[in-house]
């Protein structure tokens, strides 16, 4: 009698197990859904991940909070996102560079890229664009890359952070054209603007949302794109390749990711509600900032993050930093 019993009850713990993907896909979400973004608001991750929650707001019929969690790189928001319950109810926006970019450049990290997150979709690409203040010292990319070659370590460049886009951008720019410039880290996007804006810093290379506003205004002049072709939103300025520089080509992708054991059922809903949430109001909404939809199934965004996070790293290394 007792193994029978012993036996129903395994059984019974199995059937439980089994079912409780299904079981939970059936009720999610029914309370509150909160995206952290390691990113002060005001830079373009937090309104991708505003857009896209206003969405899943409508969606779910469930509120949908943003909350920014900004600093360190992404090293004070990304491991709330990995030690939180694996439900669906706190996920992450988050910029490439957490990701990829940080593991080559912190020698340690308080959650791993890989192995912590379950990634759910990408969400959108974004071109980065060379910007100075000073259009009559650097009215072009050839110009800026000839200065920065005739004082190596002179010129300033802002950056949202130490292996952010806007860094990884300088670090391919140094590597591959044998410039040196000094690198200038800030707590966010929008603060490097404002400080290349102010003249503290000579350049930035922008991620293209955050500083066409300030081009457009003629604030900032965009001397080159580091895309194969042009951005219809800017369409006279020319790419890197057009200016002479070649090989310098970078996207600056955003995804949205789950904690580790998230289970399989809730990624894909998930998944499917972004495939919904990103449609053509959305996606003439983002263009008109630069920005272009690019969404994709969870397998694909692991393969893009293992992929970039070999390519950043050979950045790195090729631009000689050490580990900090």
């Amino acid at each position: 009698m007792p193994n029978r019993r012993t036996a129903l009850h395994t059984a019974s713990a199995l059937l439980a197990l089994a079912l409780t993907g299904p079981a939970l896909a059936q009720t999610y979400p029914d309370k509150m859904v909160k995206i952290i973004v390691g990113l002060p608001a005001g830079g373009s991750a937090d309104m991708i991940a505003r857009t896209l929650g206003q969405k899943l707001n409508t969606q779910f019929n469930q509120p949908v909070v943003i909350d920014n969690r900004a600093g360190a790189s992404g090293q004070i928001g990304m491991p709330v996102v990995a030690k939180s319950p694996p439900d669906g109810y706190t996920l992450t926006v988050s910029p490439a560079s957490f990701l990829t970019t940080n593991k080559a450049i912190f020698k340690s990290l308080p959650y791993d890229p890989e192995a912590d997150f379950k990634p759910v979709s990408r969400l959108v690409n974004q071109p980065m664009v060379l910007v100075v203040n000073n259009k009559q010292k650097y009215p072009t990319a050839a110009a800026f890359l000839a200065a920065a070659r005739a004082e190596p370590g002179k010129i300033t460049f802002a950056s949202s952070g130490d292996g952010s886009p806007q860094h990884l951008a300088g670090l391919m720019f140094e590597t591959r054209t044998q410039a040196r410039m000094l690198h200038v880290p800030y707590k966010g996007g929008a603060l490097a603007v404002n400080d290349t804006l102010a003249g503290n810093v000579d350049a930035l290379f922008a991620v293209l949302p955050e500083a066409l506003p300030h081009i457009q205004a003629g604030k900032l002049h965009a001397l080159g794109l580091m895309s194969p072709q042009r951005s219809p939103t800017l369409p006279n300025v020319p790419t890197m390749a057009e200016s002479g520089l070649a090989d310098l080509n970078l996207s600056a992708w955003v995804g949205l990711l789950a904690p580790a054991k998230t289970p399989k059922s809730i990624i894909d809903q998930l998944n499917r509600a972004v495939q919904t949430a990103m449609d053509a109001e959305v996606k003439a909404k983002l263009a008109s900032s630069g920005i272009e939809v690019a969404t994709s199934t969870p397998e694909e965004l692991q393969r893009i993050i293992a992929a970039d996070i070999k390519l950043h790293a050979e950045l790195v290394k090729a631009a000689g930093l050490t580990p900090q």
